[in-house]
C-alpha cells in the first residue's frame, strides 16, 4: 500500500485491494472513502469487494465516485460532508489518489489557506495546479472572472517592489505598472535594531503604503494566491486573475514564529523579545534598560535570514548599554548561533571578536533554538556536535532576544516558480527566472546566494529594471548583479563595522579605505547608518534614485 498523509485525520492512496483492508485497520484507520468508479480497469477490484472487507473489519466505508479529471464542485462539498461524519482517521482512494486529494482540497477551500492546501497535497505527491482557481474561489468553479492586465506586474510593495517601480518609471514614465500588495503600511525594517538599542524612534520607521506607491502605478490591494506562469497570470485571493507581460516577484520572506514551540504565546512578555517585529523592538529596549543582573540570551537561526548581522547587532548594543551603566559584569551574555561561525565573511570577524571579548560574551555555535517556556524562563536548543550527533540543551534566561527561522512566503513555496527549497529560482546575475524568461525576482524571496538585506535589494533593482525593459524592447544590453550586500554591524552606540561584500565573500567597499575602513569599527559608519541611510532609503531608493548602484552591462547599446 502507498498511504500518503494529507492531515492527521485524512490520508489518501492509489487503488487498494480487499486484502489491504485488514492492514489499514491495523494502521488505525476507521473509515474508507472510495472515489473511483467501478470498471475503470480490468484489474480493479469492485467497490462491493472492498465494502465487504471493510464491514468484516468493523470499518465505515462510503462510495463517492468521480470520473478522472472531472471532479465537480458538488463532489468536493459531499466529500467534506462525508469526512465530517466519518470516524477518524479516514483513508480515501482512487486510481492514483489524485481525485481524492482534489475533493479534499475543494472541501477545505475557505477553511484552510490556499497555500497550506497546495503544500499538503504537494508533500503527498499530488500537484493541484489545475484546480488552484477553484480552491481560491471557495471550492467552486469560477463562472465569471474579472480580469486585469498590465505590462508589468510587481508582487510586493516592500523596499524591492517600490524601488523597482520607481526606477522603471524614472526611465519610461508612461509604463503600465501594477503593484500587488495587501498591506496598509510600509516599514523601514533596518531601523528596528537601533530602536531596540534605544538609538532610534520607532515612529520614524513606518509610513503609509499609499504615500509611497509611485504616481501612475496601479495599486492592487490584495493577496496573491497562486501563479500560472504558462498563462502569464497571477491568481489573487477570491480568484481574481491579473495578467502580465513581465512579472517581477519581490514579496519578501516569511518569519516562521511557529517553528519554535511556545514562542508565539510568549513573545512580548516573560522577557522574550525580537527586533524582527515592529511592536517588539521597543520592548527589547525596555528589557535592556530594566536588566541589572542575570542572564541574557541572543539567538540566530539557520540561514538564510534577512540581515544576517541583525541577531548580533542586538547583542552588541545591549551589552554596550550594560557596560555604560556599569552592570555588564553582573550579566551573563550568551550568543546561541545555529551556524558554525560568527559572521559569514571572514575579514570582518577579527573586529567583531574584539567586542565579543570586551563584552565577555559566550559564543555557543551549532545551537538551534527549538522551544521556549516563557513563564519558566527556559529555552531549549538542539546542539549539533562535530560528528553530527545531536543533543538537547536547556538554558534559563532573564531576557532572550529571538530571531525566528525564515523561509519564502507560502504562496511562493508551493508555486511553479520555486526551487526545491521553496525560493524563487533565478539566475544570480540577471535575476531572471531560470524557466520563465518574462519573470524576474529580487529581494529576499529569490534564491540568489547574496545576503538578504535592503542594500542588496537596492543594488538588484536597477539590474531587474534594465533587463525587464530590455525584454520589452525599450533598452538594449543585459544588466548583471554582482551579489553586493551590506550589513552595518552596530558594535557599540556610536561605532559600526560596515560589512560590504559581493558573491563569494569578496569585499566590495563603497568608500576608499583611507576614508572608511569597513573591517574596523568606525564613527563615520555609525553616522552613515543613523543619519544618512534613513533619508537615502525614503527619498533615494524608494524614489528610484540609483545613487552608487549603477549595474554592470554587457552588449550595451542605446535605448530604444
Amino acid at each position: 500500500m502507498d498511504v500518503r498523509h494529507l492531515t492527521f485525520e485524512l490520508s489518501v492512496s492509489p487503488q487498494i485491494t480487499p486484502a489491504d483492508v485488514p492492514a489499514l485497520k491495523e494502521l488505525g484507520f476507521r473509515s474508507i472513502i472510495c472515489n473511483r468508479p467501478d470498471g475503470e480497469a480490468g484489474d480493479q477490484p469492485l467497490f462491493g469487494e472492498i465494502e465487504n472487507a471493510a464491514k468484516e473489519c468493523g470499518m465505515n466505508i462510503h462510495y463517492l465516485p468521480a470520473e478522472s479529471g472531472k471532479v465537480t464542485d458538488e463532489q468536493g462539498q459531499e466529500f467534506g460532508a462525508l469526512l465530517a461524519i466519518s470516524p477518524k482517521p479516514v483513508l480515501a482512494y482512487c486510481r492514483t489518489g489524485m481525485r481524492s486529494s482534489t475533493m479534499w482540497a475543494l472541501a477545505q477551500a475557505g477553511r484552510l489557506p490556499l497555500a497550506k492546501i497546495i503544500e499538503a497535497a504537494k508533500s503527498a505527491g499530488y500537484d493541484l495546479t489545475g484546480v488552484v482557481r477553484r480552491i481560491a474561489n471557495g471550492g467552486r468553479t469560477p463562472v465569471e472572472v474579472a480580469e486585469a492586465e498590465h505590462d508589468i506586474v510587481i508582487i510586493g510593495g516592500g523596499a524591492a517592489g517600490i524601488a523597482t517601480a520607481s526606477s522603471l518609471l524614472s526611465r519610461v514614465p508612461d509604463l503600465d505598472i501594477a503593484i500587488i500588495d495587501p498591506a496598509d503600511v510600509h516599514y523601514y525594517q533596518p531601523g528596528w535594531t537601533l530602536v531596540g538599542g534605544g538609538a532610534f524612534n520607532i515612529n520614524n520607521t513606518v509610513r503609509t503604503m499609499g504615500s509611497l506607491i509611485p504616481r501612475g502605478t496601479h495599486w492592487i490591494k490584495a493577496a496573491v494566491a497562486a501563479f500560472e506562469p504558462d498563462r502569464n497570470a497571477v491568481i489573487l485571493e477570491g480568484c481574481r486573475v491579473v495578467r502580465y507581460k513581465q512579472l517581477i516577484v519581490c514579496p519578501g520572506l516569511k518569519l516562521d514564529w511557529h517553528a519554535i514551540e511556545g514562542l508565539p504565546e510568549t513573545l512580548g512578555q516573560n522577557g522574550v523579545t525580537s527586533n524582527y517585529q515592529y511592536h517588539l523592538a521597543p520592548y527589547t529596549w525596555e528589557l535592556v534598560r530594566a536588566l541589572r543582573s542575570g542572564r541574557a540570551l541572543f539567538t540566530q537561526p539557520p540561514m538564510p535570514i534577512k540581515c544576517a548581522g541583525a541577531p548580533q547587532k542586538a547583542m552588541y548594543l545591549s551589552s554596550d548599554h550594560w557596560r555604560r551603566t556599569n552592570v555588564l559584569d553582573k550579566i551573563d551574555v550568551q550568543f546561541f548561533n545555529a551556524g558554525a561561525a560568527l559572521f559569514g565573511v571572514a575579514d570582518y570577524v577579527p573586529a567583531l571578536m574584539e567586542y565579543v571579548k570586551a563584552y565577555d560574551i559566550q559564543l555557543k555555535f551549532q545551537h538551534t533554538l527549538t522551544a521556549i517556556d516563557g513563564p519558566a524562563r527556559t529555552a531549549t536548543f538542539i546542539r549539533t556536535g562535530a560528528d553530527g550527533s545531536k543533543e538537547t540543551v536547556k538554558e534559563s534566561f532573564d531576557m532572550i532576544h529571538v530571531v525566528p527561522p525564515q523561509k519564502a512566503p507560502d504562496f511562493i513555496r508551493v508555486s511553479p516558480l520555486a526551487d526545491s527549497a521553496g525560493w524563487v529560482n533565478i539566475d544570480p546575475a540577471t535575476m531572471r527566472h531560470k524557466a520563465y524568461a518574462n519573470i524576474h525576482a529580487l529581494g529576499d524571496a529569490g534564491n540568489s546566494p547574496n545576503a538578504k538585506t535592503a542594500a542588496a535589494a537596492r543594488a538588484q533593482a536597477p539590474v531587474v529594471v534594465h533587463n525587464v525593459l530590455a525584454a520589452l524592447g525599450k533598452m538594449k544590453g543585459e544588466a548583471r548583479y554582482n551579489g553586493y550586500g551590506s550589513c552595518p554591524l552596530t558594535v557599540e552606540r556610536g561605532k559600526i563595522v560596515l560589512a560590504e561584500f559581493a558573491y563569494g565573500g569578496k569585499l566590495a567597499p563603497s568608500f576608499p579605505k583611507w576614508l572608511l575602513d569597513g573591517t574596523r569599527p568606525s564613527r563615520l559608519a555609525w553616522l552613515l547608518k543613523e543619519r544618512i541611510l534613513p533619508p537615502l532609503y525614503w527619498e533615494g531608493m524608494l524614489k528610484g534614485r540609483e545613487w552608487m548602484v549603477k549595474p554592470e552591462l554587457t552588449d550595451v547599446g542605446s535605448s530604444a
